[in-house]
């Protein structure tokens, strides 16, 4: 589907990715309205987007479109929402993109409007691969819900969530690239040192995540059965200490968020 307008309230890393998904795919808005208190990010968001009209505004003008998509960090969440109130139009959805914020604590904040829609995006949406689930407050209609749907199959899968699980992904599948995206490089530098061409690694290192991934879901083995198929774990010291802040570092990010 194609919206014909959209409204971002925030110019910052998740609306670019967003609007770069949709341009890959051609489902571009003819125009996006963006409202962010630094104008460099605003700058910014056009020089990814040279083809796209992107029109800076007011958060309060931002906000009287039908689809607005709160791209905002949480600590930013209680002053946006005081000077939203009264200014969504009652059948518009507001669609927020943060972990933290719940759809009931959001419309309290809003003096009580409802139809809103939270997703947590994730970095791959910008090459339409992303996982991106999203949970509906009870008001947001059946219709809505499918739009919505529609919309965010441009980026990728978006499955339907209980909201209670949105912050778990968040640790998962949002910030999940983090963890493995320096490592990857890493090889990719290695391969390249060691001879390879820089489309043959790139061609090998795709091949072996998306591999990697679908053995683990696939194969039907246990997780110490699939870490079994490669004799050789070169790596093998420095498995505990890794595996150590995995549990510690997120675990205690998980419980900030959830809290």
């Amino acid at each position: 589907m194609s919206e014909d307008r959209l409204a971002f309230i925030g110019a910052g890393r998740i609306t670019r990715i967003l609007l770069c998904g949709l341009q890959r795919v051609g489902k571009l808005p003819r125009q996006v309205i963006v409202c962010d208190t630094d104008p460099a990010a605003v700058e910014r968001l056009r020089a990814a987007l040279p083809g796209c009209d992107i029109v800076p505004s007011s958060l309060r003008e931002a906000a009287s479109l039908d689809t607005v998509f709160f791209a905002l960090h949480p600590p930013a969440f209680p002053t946006a929402l005081t000077e939203m109130r009264g200014a969504l139009r009652p059948d518009a959805v507001l669609v927020s993109l943060a972990p933290k914020w719940t759809s009931t604590t959001i419309s309290a904040g809003l003096g009580g409007f409802d139809r809103i829609a939270r997703a947590i995006p994730n970095a791959p949406s910008i090459v339409n691969r992303g996982y991106n689930p999203i949970a509906f407050a009870p008001a947001l209609p059946e219709s809505e819900r499918e739009r919505l749907r529609a919309l965010f199959s441009c980026w990728g899968a978006a499955p339907d969530v209980p909201e209670h699980d949105l912050e778990a992904y968040a640790i998962l599948t949002a910030m999940g690239p983090t963890y493995l995206w320096y490592q990857l490089y890493e090889l990719a530098d290695l391969g390249r040192s060691f001879g390879l061409l820089p489309e043959a690694v790139t061609a090998a290192l795709t091949a072996m995540v998306e591999g990697t991934s679908r053995t683990m879901s696939e194969s039907g083995l246990s997780p110490a059965d699939v870490m079994d198929l490669v004799p050789v774990r070169p790596l093998a010291a420095i498995e505990p200490t890794v595996r150590e802040a995995y549990v510690t570092t997120l675990t205690g990010l998980h419980q900030k968020l959830a809290g």
